[in-house]
Formats: C-alpha cells, sequence, structure tokens
C-alpha cells in the first residue's frame, strides 16, 4: 500500500500574456494565448506520477473534448483513472488565466463539472481512500464534498495533505484532521486571520494553526523557500533562485513533490528542500501540466545548486 491518490480537480487553462496586468476598468492589449490542461488537482496527480510514484485520481470530468483529453493524458501517463467520473451534466471546468512580464498570475477557476462529484459519490470510493498512504486535497471542489472527503481520509487513517486553495475560513475540525496544511501567504492571511507580510506574522500565524490541531504547517513562500511549523520548532528551507517565466503549478508541483518524499520516509526538512526544487522548476517553463519536470531533472537540478 504506497499509493498517493489526490482528490481535486480538472480545470483547462486559458492564459493570456501581458506586460502588466489591467486595473479596473482599463483594456490592455496581450502578447499571446495558449490552453493548457491543467487544475491544482490534475497538476499535482501528474506531479506525482512523474516523480515516479504510482498515484490515483478523483474527480469529475464533462463528456466533452477536454474530458477526453484529460482521461487520455492521464492513461498515457499511467495515472489510475478508475476514480474519475464523467458527467453529461456541464463541461469540463476552466480558467481564465492572466500572466504579466513578472511571471506572476492572476486565476480566475470555474469549476463546472468539478462541482458535480458530490457527497453521494463519497461512498463509491472508500476502497481508493483505503487502499492508499497518502491523500492529497485541495479546495477547488464542492467545499462540502471536500470536508466529507477529508473525514473519510482521516477515519481511515491516512495522512492528510491540504493545500488550501482557493483560499477559503476551514472549521476547526477539519484544520484539527490535517497532517501538512500548505498554503502560501495569502491563503495563511485568511485561515489564521493574522497578517503574514513579514516572518514574524508568517510564524505567528503558523503557531495559530498548530494550536488549531494542524500536525505540520509548511508555508510557500516564493523563491524565499518555505516556512515549518510543528510541534518541533520553526523551521525555513531555503529556496531555488531561477528566472520566472510562468508561476502557474508551482505551489501544485511543491504539494506533488512533498508527497513522493513523505512517501519515501524523508524527514519533513528534506522533503521541503525537494518540493523547493520541484517548484522552482516548474515556474522556467510555461503552463501547468507541460512545466511539470521527472525525477531526474529535479535530482539534476538539485546537484547542480548544491
Amino acid at each position: 500500500m504506497s499509493k498517493i491518490m489526490v482528490v481535486g480537480a480538472f480545470v483547462v487553462d486559458m492564459v493570456a500574456e501581458m506586460d502588466k496586468f489591467p486595473c479596473a476598468g482599463e483594456t490592455v492589449i496581450g502578447k499571446d494565448m495558449k490552453t493548457f490542461l491543467g487544475g491544482k488537482g490534475a497538476n499535482q496527480c501528474v506531479a506525482v506520477r512523474r516523480l515516479g510514484r504510482d498515484v490515483g485520481m478523483i474527480g469529475c470530468v464533462g463528456n466533452d473534448a477536454n474530458g477526453k483529453a484529460f482521461l487520455d493524458l492521464f492513461q498515457n501517463e499511467g495515472i489510475d483513472v478508475s476514480n474519475i467520473k464523467v458527467t453529461d451534466n456541464s463541461i469540463t471546468g476552466v480558467a481564465q488565466i492572466q500572466i504579466d512580464n513578472q511571471g506572476q498570475n492572476r486565476i480566475c477557476v470555474i469549476p463546472c463539472a468539478n462541482h458535480f462529484y458530490t457527497l453521494e459519490d463519497i461512498n463509491s470510493f472508500e476502497n481508493a481512500i483505503k487502499d492508499a498512504s497518502i491523500i492529497i486535497f485541495q479546495l477547488e471542489m464542492r467545499l462540502d464534498f471536500t470536508f466529507e472527503a477529508i473525514k473519510a481520509a482521516k477515519r481511515a487513517n491516512k495522512t492528510i495533505i491540504l493545500n488550501p486553495a482557493p483560499a477559503a475560513t476551514l472549521p476547526d475540525d477539519i484544520l484539527a484532521s490535517i497532517d501538512y496544511l500548505t498554503p502560501n501567504e495569502t491563503e495563511l492571511a485568511l485561515l489564521s486571520g493574522i497578517e503574514t507580510d513579514n516572518i514574524d506574522g508568517i510564524t505567528t500565524a503558523s503557531k495559530k494553526l498548530l494550536r488549531k490541531g494542524v500536525k505540520n504547517v509548511v508555508v510557500t513562500l516564493g523563491s524565499k523557500g518555505s516556512l515549518i511549523a510543528n510541534s518541533e520548532g520553526v523551521f525555513t528551507v531555503s529556496g531555488y533562485k531561477v528566472k520566472a517565466i510562468d508561476t502557474v503549478a508551482a505551489g501544485d508541483s511543491f504539494n506533488g513533490a512533498l508527497a513522493v518524499q513523505l512517501l519515501k520516509n524523508q524527514s519533513l526538512i528534506q522533503a521541503v528542500k525537494y518540493a523547493n526544487a520541484m517548484g522552482a522548476l516548474t515556474v522556467t517553463k510555461k503552463g501547468a501540466i507541460p512545466s511539470l519536470h521527472t525525477y531526474k531533472e529535479v535530482e539534476d537540478f538539485i546537484l547542480k545548486n548544491s
């Protein structure tokens, strides 16, 4: 029993590149437009597989060309698709993404079929949860569904990673179920109600979530690396300096890599170091899934930068 299971969304990313983001009421001329397969759950799932681990996905696509493209991709990657639901009631999820000349992004997700995996479906994948060692969640699916799925994973005594994006307020009982919570600074501020514009604020906010029952808080800080807070203390883990072209999927690749290293029984600090490298590599390529690297590529990058 060594599989990682991802519970999450499929989203087709429509990516517009521009020199600067428009202000309210402003029109800017863009430079390019491309379409990529993505979605936080799908990205994390592919990241895990490209790092060499068995992985499956629980989610929902529409009965359309985009849904078929996801299924074909996953089957070609060697990902378990037996728990992916196909619905005739909605199209596959989509996202509008803007990227500026600094590689920063603004994203609007329209869930569509992702919200058609419902509470009634939870019983259908209990065996998939039982057969996995680590379960990764995000917040792109219906929150009531996600919360119940987390509870199911907790009942099965599985290791739970929650990437709390898009940011949302979480009930205390859900926070207490999480083994590894992986917010960025913005998400951490919303979860804690504490400003996170400096390291002291990030530390204070992380400790507040620990008091609510989260076992480990791992805050992603972009090129600055990551901060870990748990019962052993607070630790910072350096990042890698790279030229950012597109930051889409950087957090997703981080979470996939973190799960892979935890499955290998690496220490949390070592796992986060590896995940930082995966995230850094991801921002050097355009697109979500196209930017996800293999185990050898990450290992070579770490050796080159050690």
